[in-house]
């Protein structure tokens, strides 16, 4: 496949530098930078849901255990207590 992309001029400084950096060709430069960005971005699920659990996101906040299936219930009575009973 062919692509012909226009760059703004901080774009195309980089894309200069890490040519004469490295020697690799317009062509070689995008293919990288699209394999580090499809790992990045569609990666391995696994490693995906590996970063996730390790990151301690999950189960970092406290709240009602049935809150994803009464979650309306819940926002309700909050709404309530803090613009009082409509």
């Amino acid at each position: 496949m062919r692509i012909n992309a226009r760059l703004d001029e901080i774009r195309e400084r980089k894309l200069r530098e890490i040519q004469s950096l490295t020697g690799l060709t317009t062509s070689e430069i995008v293919k990288r930078s699209l394999d580090v960005l499809h790992k990045e971005q569609v990666g391995e699920p696994k490693a995906r849901l590996k970063a996730l659990l390790s990151s301690g996101f999950i189960g970092c906040a406290d709240g009602p255990a049935n809150l994803a299936t009464e979650y309306k219930r819940h926002l309700t009575t909050g709404l309530e207590r803090k613009h009082g009973a409509g």
